[in-house]
Parts: structure tokens; sequence; C-alpha cells
């Protein structure tokens, strides 16, 4: 009898027993997803974002808006990146409107008009290429990133108003630190800052995540001042974008973005930015999430390009650099004093060597600060550029130009900082459309 009642009660243990395993599985589900893990997954750490994010973090509202936009589409950037070496004069609103008809996002057309910060994006377009992807994916998180930057940088006594910017705070969420804001001094002129992140931000909290450092050409910002403002640049109503810190988004200037995109008009109601997947131009995105929301579209897109015909000189042309840059090898950023001074000697050294002609810029759209005289481009610029390698993203690819991948700068560690625009920001539904769309 004993051994019969064991044996009937089997089928209950066991149930019990599977029941105890069905308990077991959530608590071991709900484990955190370590840093390594995250990252693998598509999704950015906040070390990785700090990293990326040091280098622009300090840029003005309206400039930092449009780095952000543009990101998203490193294949135009390749474009503007190359147009830019290829017409050294360029610069501010008549700049921008030379790229009019160009096939690039009205966001990178706007870049052109600053052609030290093209420098610096051309020496790695995987670091620009992993911004876009950032924004795309975790807009709040890059938002809170340059916050978190910019905070450090006041702390250390590197980000205040001065001539060249505007430095104030907004009231934030009561449980979180106010919003930093950088604008314009002049609403009539942006500066684009030169700094060495692994000085401005003070003491790093993450060893392990170096801060990228892409030092500018040295003609840019001459001297060896602590914060370096460089030229001030006449943009007029280049800049359309701001950053909308509580939604975690981009505004858009509805009156500004239609006066320079006269044939991509956009409706009043089209105030927030979204990017338009036709302009990827076959980059592939970053993480499962993104590439849901947005690779329809680009498929449709690309139809309807077949359709019409592919502009086949373009991608050539694009190929025959990427393979010139490939022969010539790449650099990956400075990360430290040394290798940046290291840089910067060798740029002077080549710099010295070049004909002396076209170094000072010229034109109505420049205006200097009291750090001294300015330099522009010097003539042997070279129409190939760095950004044909956004098609492989695992490389960190430098500028071709030895002499543009290094700065005095790298000597001046302070964090400068530039003034955005001034942004009348529309009071507009949160699911207007943006200005990233083509009409």
């Amino acid at each position: 009898m004993h051994t019969y009642l064991t044996w009937a009660r089997l089928p209950t243990l066991v149930l019990a027993l599977a029941c105890t395993a069905v308990t077991v599985r959530p608590a071991v589900a709900a484990a955190p997803v370590p840093a390594k893990a995250a990252a693998s997954q598509g999704t950015f750490t906040r070390e990785q974002l700090d990293q990326m994010l040091a280098p622009v973090a300090l840029y003005p509202d309206a400039l930092l808006a449009q780095v952000l936009m543009a990101s998203s589409y490193p294949g135009d950037v390749t474009d503007a990146v190359a147009w830019s070496k290829a017409h050294p004069d360029a610069k501010g609103e008549d700049a921008v409107r030379q790229v009019a008809n160009q096939a690039w996002d009205p966001s990178v057309q706007s870049l052109v008009a600053f052609p030290q910060l093209l420098a610096v994006l051309g020496q790695d377009p995987a670091w620009v290429q992993k911004m876009g992807d950032a924004f795309l994916a975790q807009p709040d998180a890059v938002m809170d990133s340059v916050q978190r930057l910019r905070r450090q940088a006041q702390t250390a006594g590197h980000l205040d108003s001065n001539e060249q910017q505007k430095v104030s705070t907004q009231p934030a969420a009561s449980s979180a630190p106010q919003t930093i804001v950088i604008e314009s001094a002049d609403p009539q002129v942006v500066y684009v800052p030169s700094y060495n992140p692994s000085v401005v931000y003070g003491s790093w909290a993450y060893p392990a995540y170096p801060p990228y450092y892409y030092p500018p050409p040295p003609y840019y910002y001459p001297g060896g001042a602590l914060l370096s403002f460089g030229i001030g640049v006449a943009v007029g109503g280049a800049l359309w974008g701001d950053l909308d810190w509580g939604h975690g988004d981009i505004d858009i200037d509805v009156d500004r973005y239609n006066e320079f995109n006269s044939n991509r008009q956009i409706n009043r109601d089209d105030s927030k930015w979204k990017h338009n997947a036709a302009n990827r131009d076959g980059v592939p995105y970053r993480d499962g999430a993104t590439r849901e929301r947005f690779d329809g579209a680009r498929d449709s897109a690309a139809q309807r390009q077949d359709y019409r015909g592919r502009d086949d000189a373009r991608v050539a042309e694009r190929d025959r650099a990427r393979q010139s840059m490939e022969r010539r090898g790449f650099d990956t950023p400075a990360t430290t004093n040394r290798e940046a001074r290291d840089r910067a000697g060798a740029s002077q050294r080549e710099l010295g060597q070049r004909p002396a002609q076209g170094r000072n810029p010229s034109g109505s759209n420049q205006f200097r600060n009291q750090g001294g005289a300015g330099h522009g481009r010097p003539p042997g610029s070279h129409p190939e550029n760095a950004f044909n390698g956004a098609r492989n993203p695992g490389q960190s690819l430098g500028d071709a130009d030895r002499g543009h991948r290094s700065v005095q700068s790298s000597q001046r560690p302070a964090g400068a900082r530039p003034q955005g625009r001034p942004m009348n920001r529309p009071a507009a539904p949160r699911g207007g459309g943006g200005g990233g769309r083509r009409r």
C-alpha cells in the first residue's frame, strides 16, 4: 500500500516542480541587460553617447540641431564634404544657395555654410553615422547627453556668455536639472567652436570611453587661445532648426526653411522634423527598431528612383573617391593631447610648404572675433572626401588631406562654444511634419 501511494503521488510532485520552474523563469528574464549586451542589440549606452557627442555638445543649439538632422543622411554628408573641398571660398548663406539644386537633404545643404565644420565631420564618417543613428533611435538620450556634457563644461568653468555666445538656463521638469541653452550673441552670426573635449569637460567620468577629438584645420583657428571661436559666419536664414529640449525633437522654422528650399516647400503644420528615409541613400540603419520604422519608406523611394533612373555618375564618383581613400589608409580620432599635438605639428609643417595664397578668407559672410585673423582653405584642397566610407560604417575614417586633420587648437583645450541662432519656435502640434521632407 505504501508503494502504491508513493507512485500515485508522483504526478502531483512532477506538476509542482513544473510550476516551480515556471515561476522562476520570469525572475531570470527580468535581470538587467549589461551595457555591452545593450550595445550589441542596437542601443547606445550612456558612456557611448557622451563619448560621441562630446565634440559637438557645446555647439550653439541651432547649429547642433542641423548637425543631428544631417548626420542621419551620411551619404549626403559625403557629397557635402567633397563639395566644400572643391569650393574652398564658399561659405555662409551664399554657399547654401549654391547647393540649392543638389540632391541632398536640406539639413545637409545648410552645413556648407560652415566649411570649418565640414572639415571636422570629414575626419570620421563612422562617427557621423553613429550620431545620426543615435538620434534616430534614442533622441531623448541624445539630448540628455548633451545637457549632461554642458553641465560638466559649466562646472569646469568653460561655458559662459561672451561676445560670441549667450549661455542661459531654462526651467525643466521638476525631476530634471535646468536646461542649458546656447545662442548667438549676434542673431545674424554663428561661430563654430573649437575645443579639446578631454579638457573642456573637466575630469572625464568614463576612462574606458575617452571623448572623441577631431582637431579642425589650424587656418580656421589661428593662435593658441584657450577658447577658440574662429571666424563668425553670416548665415541669414540658412539655419532653420532648433532643439526642442522638452520633447526630445527638433522644431522647424517653416518660414526660414521655405526661404532656402523654394523647390521643397513644406506646410506651416510641418513644424516638427521628420527623418526622410528616401535621402538615406542606401546606408543601413543600425538597429532593428529603426529599420522597421524607415526601411519600408526607403524601399518605396528606391523603387521610384529606379523608375526615374539613378544618378550613376554620382554613385561612380563616390566609389572612386572611396577607393582612393582606402589606398591611402585611414586615421582614428585623436584621444590624447600628445597625439593631437603631433598631428598639429605635422599639419603646420605641411601648411608651411604650401603657397600663401588662399589662406586668408575673404567675403562679406565672415566676421572676425577679437582672437585674431582667420585663415581660409589652402588652394590645394582635394575634392575627394573621407565620407565616401560611410557605406562601410565599421571603419573609422580620416580626412585624406593630412593637413586637414590637425589643429593648433589641440593645444588650446578650452571649450570654445559658438552662438546659435535664436529661433522663433512655432507652437505646432506634436504630430507635425518636418524639414527633411522633399516636395
